[in-house]
C-alpha cells in the first residue's frame, strides 16, 4: 500500500492521495457508482411512478383525483426535508452510510407496499407519504454523497447520471400504471396496480439493501491515486469541467449574494412543472398517453447526463438557460396539442419537456459548487434543494388545476409562464465574488 499524503493545490484545496479503492474497499470504485445508481432507480417509483398512477389509483379505489394527489405533495416535502440533512450528517460522521441505507430500504419498500395494499387515504399518507418520504430522502442523500465522494474529479457529471436513474428507472412502472387507468378497473385491487407496486417494493428492498451491504464512503478529501491533483487543478479542461469558486462562501455570505435566492426561485418554478407534467400527461386521455409518459421519464433521466456533458463545453449557466427554454417550449407545445387534440403534437412536445424536465437539478447543484466553493456546499445546497418541497406543492396544485373544469390547456400555459420566469432569472446569474467595476 502506498503511503498516503495530503496534497494542497494553488487554491488551497486538500487532496488525500495514496490509497486506491482496492486498498479501501477491496473492489473497484465502479461498485460505488453502479450500486447507488440501481438504488436510485428503484426508489424513483415513489415519485414518478406514483404520479403516473394517480388516475388509476383514484379510479380503482374511489378517491377524488385531487385527494389522490395530496400524498404525493407530502412525500415530496418529506423527501426534500430529509435528503440534505442526511448528506450533512454523513459528512460530519454523525451518521453511517450503511445505517442510512439499511433504514431507507425497508421504509421505501413499506411505502410502495402501502400504495399497493392500502384502501384508505390516511393509511397512504402515513405509510407512503411520511415513511416513504423519509426513506427516499435517506437513500437519495446517501447515494448522491457516495458517488460524489468516490468521483471527486467529476462529481457533477457522475451525480447527474445517478440521479437520472431516479426518473427513467420508473418508466416501465409508469407505462403499466397509465395503461391501467385506461382499462376497466373494478374492485380495490385496481387490476395490475397491486402486483405492480408489490414488485416495485421487492425491487427497492433488494437494490437498496444491496447498496447498504457494499457501499462505503472514502476518507475525507480522498483523491484517486492515478490522477495528479495539482496537475488536474491547473488543467484547462478540468477547470472547464469543474470551475472553481472565487472564494469559499459561508451560508450567510451566499444568501447575501443574490445568486442563492435566484437558484432557489429557479428550482421552485422548474421543479413544479417537472412534477406537473407527469400527472398531466397521465390524465390527458386521447391516443397513447402511456407513450408520452414513458418518453417523458426516459428523457427526463437521460437529459440530466446529457446536460452535464454539454455544460462542460458551453458552461453551466448557459446550459441551464437552454434547458429551461426547452422546458418552456415543451409546455407551450403541450398546450397547443391539448387545444387541437393532436396526439402527434403531444408526443413531439414531450421531447423538449422531458429533456428540460430533469436536467436543471444537477445543473443547479453544480452551480452551487461553482459559485460558492466546496467547503460549505452541503449546507448551501441544502437551502436550494429544500425548495423542492415548495416545488412539489406548486406542481400538485397545477395538476389539480388541470383536473378541474379549467382543463389541461390552461394549466400548461400557466406552467409555461412559470418556466419563462425561471429562464429570465437564469439570465441574471453571475458567479459571485468578482469586483463589480474595474479599478481606474
Amino acid at each position: 500500500m502506498e503511503k498516503t499524503q495530503l496534497v494542497r493545490d494553488w487554491r488551497g484545496r486538500d487532496y488525500l492521495v495514496g490509497d486506491t479503492p482496492r486498498d479501501l474497499i477491496n473492489r473497484p470504485r465502479s461498485w460505488m457508482f453502479w450500486l447507488p445508481w440501481a438504488a436510485m432507480a428503484s426508489i424513483g417509483a415513489m415519485q414518478y411512478g406514483y404520479a403516473a398512477a394517480v388516475p388509476a389509483l383514484a379510479q380503482a379505489r374511489g378517491w377524488p383525483l385531487a385527494s389522490a394527489l395530496a400524498p404525493l405533495a407530502v412525500w415530496i416535502v418529506c423527501q426534500a426535508a430529509v435528503a440534505l440533512p442526511t448528506v450533512l450528517l454523513l459528512r460530519r460522521g454523525a451518521l453511517g452510510i450503511r445505517v442510512a441505507l439499511w433504514a431507507g430500504a425497508p421504509l421505501s419498500a413499506a411505502a410502495l407496499l402501502t400504495v399497493a395494499l392500502a384502501r384508505d387515504l390516511p393509511a397512504v399518507f402515513a405509510g407512503y407519504a411520511l415513511l416513504g418520504g423519509v426513506g427516499a430522502g435517506l437513500v437519495y442523500g446517501s447515494c448522491t454523497e457516495a458517488v460524489a465522494r468516490w468521483y471527486p474529479e467529476r462529481p457533477a457529471a457522475r451525480v447527474g447520471f445517478t440521479t437520472g436513474a431516479f426518473a427513467y428507472g420508473t418508466a416501465p412502472l409508469a407505462v403499466v400504471a397509465v395503461l391501467e387507468e385506461g382499462a376497466t378497473v373494478t374492485g380495490p385491487d385496481g387490476g395490475a396496480l397491486r402486483p405492480l407496486f408489490v414488485v416495485a417494493a421487492v425491487v427497492a428492498l433488494a437494490a437498496v439493501g444491496l447498496a447498504a451491504a457494499f457501499v462505503r464512503l472514502p476518507p475525507p478529501h480522498w483523491w484517486p491515486a492515478h490522477i495528479d491533483p495539482r496537475a488536474w487543478a491547473d488543467d484547462r479542461v478540468a477547470l472547464r469541467r469543474e470551475p472553481r469558486a472565487v472564494r469559499q462562501f459561508s451560508l450567510g455570505q451566499a444568501l447575501r449574494t443574490g445568486s442563492l435566492p435566484t437558484l432557489v426561485s429557479i428550482l421552485v418554478c422548474a421543479g413544479a412543472v417537472s412534477i406537473f407534467d407527469v400527472v398531466a400527461l397521465a390524465t390527458s386521455g386521447g391516443f397513447s398517453p402511456w407513450a408520452a409518459v414513458a418518453l417523458l421519464l426516459v428523457l427526463n433521466g437521460a437529459g440530466r447526463a446529457c446536460a452535464m456533458l454539454a455544460a462542460e463545453v458551453t458552461g453551466r449557466g448557459r446550459t441551464l438557460s437552454a434547458v429551461l427554454a426547452l422546458l418552456c417550449l415543451g409546455q407551450l407545445l403541450l398546450a397547443w396539442g391539448t387545444v387541437t387534440g393532436s396526439a402527434v403534437m403531444i408526443l413531439v412536445a414531450t421531447v423538449p419537456a422531458g429533456l428540460g424536465g430533469g436536467a436543471f437539478y444537477p445543473l443547479i447543484a453544480s452551480l452551487v459548487r461553482e459559485y460558492f466553493g466546496e467547503k460549505h456546499t452541503a449546507s448551501i445546497h441544502g437551502v436550494v434543494y429544500s425548495a423542492k418541497a415548495v416545488a412539489g406543492l406548486v406542481g400538485v396544485a397545477l395538476a389539480a388545476l388541470a383536473l378541474t373544469s379549467s382543463g389541461h390547456a390552461a394549466a400548461f400555459f400557466l406552467a409555461a409562464g412559470l418556466v419563462l420566469a425561471a429562464v429570465a432569472l437564469s439570465a441574471t446569474l453571475r458567479q459571485p465574488g468578482h469586483p463589480v467595476t474595474l479599478p481606474r
